[in-house]
């Protein structure tokens, strides 16, 4: 998919080029009709010779032509735009979720047009709006906020939704994404394999995200039953966090211990304080949720549970185009949809203590 040119103005990117070619240069090239041309790109391509369709096909590719989507939908044939509300493009997990999303809508001849809320949910609300103009056919939705009302009109005028990583709360639609209470049990069962007996839990705000709020809950859930010392920072914007993280190390020297990050903000984060107080990372371990690129650059290299980001916006997809089938009776197969993923245990140095001797490979729990 390549950079995503996202523009400022309305936040809104269309992710598909609108051509230069016109239909009657096409129908000029190809030595037809202009009735036939959209007959080609439309419902009716069968009702032309296998010889005529071969040459239209052959002078839209020359000229870089595509339909207009939008005018289509109009006329009653499908726009075949899927629609996607991102919370924040900038993290790395959106942006990963995106080009998983796109590559699938892309695979199944639909495009895709992403707006980005900002965690705003006054944003949201008009992104909401705006995209009903557009006419997509189906809409994915990673909230910033609780856009319950709005949801449940686009709902009510028929419109598929699906849901990543964050519930709608009194919202019909299903959410699809990681297998969070699994994500923190793999966290917390590797950092007793490698001697860690108290962990520090390091999260963004839980109140308007359902997923940090499922991890944060698991997390208290798992370190009383397994015995763990266990502590959280729920604010990467507290001012004290750099002395938090710094009395939790004081206070466990003499039991080994790690701070587990429940995304990628908050590794980042965490990794910034490591090195500002000069914390060396294994003796003290550090674990995120999320696999980022610079996280194998970082020395000793840091462990992470990586996402299957693909494979969560290939579910998303495949949810709108099964409740597409079902509004528009078609004979085509629904495939199943899976709606909690389990995520990659990525070991490195950061949770390597020395003089312990362990696996260090990838172990893969997909």
């Amino acid at each position: 998919m390549g950079t995503f040119p996202f523009t400022h103005l309305h936040q809104v990117v269309v992710l598909m080029l609108s051509s230069r070619a016109t239909l009657i240069e096409v129908a000029r090239l190809a030595g037809t009709s202009k009735t036939s041309v959209s007959r080609f790109f439309g419902p009716e391509r069968d009702r032309l010779s296998a010889a005529l369709q071969a040459r239209i096909d052959q002078a839209a590719k020359s000229l870089g032509y595509s339909p207009n989507q939008m005018a289509r939908g109009l006329k009653g044939s499908g726009s075949r735009l899927l629609g996607m509300l991102v919370a924040d493009i900038r993290n790395p997990f959106s942006v990963a979720i995106v080009h998983g999303v796109e590559q699938a809508a892309r695979a199944q001849g639909y495009s895709l047009i992403v707006c980005n809320t900002d965690n705003d949910p006054e944003l949201e609300t008009r992104h909401l709006a705006s995209l009903s103009s557009y006419r997509v056919e189906g809409l994915i939705v990673n909230a910033a906020g609780q856009p319950e009302r709005a949801l449940k009109a686009w709902a009510h005028n028929g419109i598929p939704l699906a849901l990543i990583d964050r519930d709608v709360a009194n919202l019909d639609a299903e959410t699809i994404g990681l297998d969070n209470a699994l994500a923190i049990d793999l966290a917390l069962e590797h950092l007793m394999q490698r001697g860690y007996r108290a962990v520090l839990y390091v999260s963004e705000p839980p109140q308007l995200a359902s997923a940090r709020q499922e991890r944060l809950q698991r997390f208290r859930q798992r370190v009383t039953s397994l015995g763990i010392q266990g502590e959280t920072l729920t604010s990467l914007d507290d001012p004290q966090a750099a002395s938090r993280l710094r009395g939790f190390v004081q206070r466990h020297r003499q039991a080994p211990c790690a701070v587990l990050c429940a995304n990628g903000n908050a590794t980042l984060a965490m990794v910034r304080h490591f090195q500002h107080q000069a914390i060396s990372l294994g003796p003290v371990g550090l674990i995120g949720i999320d696999e980022l690129e610079w996280c194998a650059l970082v020395p000793p290299g840091i462990t992470t549970l990586a996402q299957p980001t693909n494979a969560i916006g290939q579910a998303a997809v495949t949810s709108l185009l099964n409740q597409i089938t079902r509004l528009t009776g078609s004979q085509a197969i629904e495939q199943p949809v899976q709606y909690r993923h389990a995520p990659t245990l990525i070991a490195r140095g950061s949770t390597h203590r020395q003089g312990l001797q362990t696996n260090t490979t990838t172990q893969d729990n997909t």
